[in-house]
């Protein structure tokens, strides 16, 4: 396993394991799949060197954290559990509160990561960062981050921290690559991390689907497997085929691996079955060169996906049969 080394928080996989669907019944695993198969996937992963483990009080409303502490074990003080609190009302008590709540359930004495999970379109970091700077002092967090900020409003909550916010948790693939604009590089130039979640773009960048072969369930509502957007995913997808097949991969392992190539990245793919972490974790071994990797940031720019309002409109001519 490839490891960051981020200040605060020692040495970070660069794979880790995102539990958004430990607790999540939208995902359809239920209760069977929380007691049995995630308490499997996480000893695994600990097996496996997996390190960094994401999760949020908001994840089945709590039922998340509390399926990670137990799954953990007597291990969870010695990995790096991120956790994020939504900001609603997000002022200095309520900060501090929900935080311990999020202990309490993840079991922990010390949270080593804290994340605000949204940019409160309302109330300004120099309102919210306050309380995150309270849990540092106090020592119920490790370190504080941020989630979906923007280059300039992570500057801001740095600003009103009063020390790094060391990572930046944001949707980034290939099939999203925009965080290599400003994100990525900032992250290199202040050694902070970006945490890249939905790595695969939830399974487009398999390679298996296409215009006649869509997936159901949550993701029939993503725009990225839209009929326009899966003929313009071709040539990503192509390239991801040409490269797997060079080195001996799987499309969405040589994914995984492009992302954890750039510096200061790790990624956090969700895993269903211990089979899948494994599948995931392997991407970790996968070395690309220079030409490879910039064959495929080039493939990843060239990705121009149409809007929300014209898969919506090209979902219901569809439909219409027009």
């Amino acid at each position: 396993m490839k490891h960051l080394e981020v200040d605060g928080l020692g040495q970070v996989s660069r794979i880790g394991l995102g539990t958004w669907q430990f607790g999540a019944k939208e995902w359809g695993y239920g209760d069977d799949y929380a007691a049995g198969a995630a308490r499997d996937i996480v000893a695994r992963a600990r097996a496996l060197g997996v390190t960094l483990f994401d999760t949020a009080e908001v994840y089945g409303f709590g039922k998340s954290e509390r399926i990670l502490g137990e799954a953990l074990g007597d291990e969870r003080a010695d990995v790096v559990v991120a956790s994020k609190i939504f900001p609603v009302a997000p002022f200095p008590p309520v900060i501090k509160h929900r935080a311990h709540a999020s202990a309490r359930r993840l079991q922990l004495d010390k949270i080593p990561l804290y994340q605000v999970h949204q940019p409160n379109p309302l109330v300004p970091d120099s309102v919210i960062m306050p309380g995150m700077r309270s849990l540092l002092d106090d020592g119920v967090i490790g370190a504080a981050g941020v989630s979906n900020y923007s280059l300039a409003r992570w500057r801001k909550a740095d600003a009103a921290l009063g020390t790094p916010v060391i990572s930046n948790q944001v949707h980034f693939s290939l099939a999203h690559p925009q965080p290599l604009d400003d994100l990525v590089p900032f992250a290199e130039r202040e050694n902070r991390m970006v945490i890249a979640y939905s790595p695969l773009a939830q399974g487009l960048l398999g390679g298996k689907y296409g215009v006649d072969n869509r997936p159901g369930g949550v993701r029939a509502t993503n725009p990225l497997f839209g009929t326009e957007n899966l003929r313009r995913a071709e040539p990503l997808l192509n390239t991801l085929r040409e490269v797997a097949a060079e080195v001996d991969a799987e499309p969405a392992q040589v994914a995984l691996a492009w992302l954890i190539s750039l510096p200061g990245v790790v990624a956090i793919p969700g895993a269903s079955s211990v089979e899948q972490l494994e599948f995931n974790v392997a991407a970790a071994d996968i070395e690309l060169n220079a030409d490879t990797r910039d064959a495929l940031t080039a493939a990843a720019r060239a990705f121009r996906p149409v809007s929300i309002a014209r898969f919506a409109a090209d979902t219901v001519r569809e439909k219409l049969g027009r």
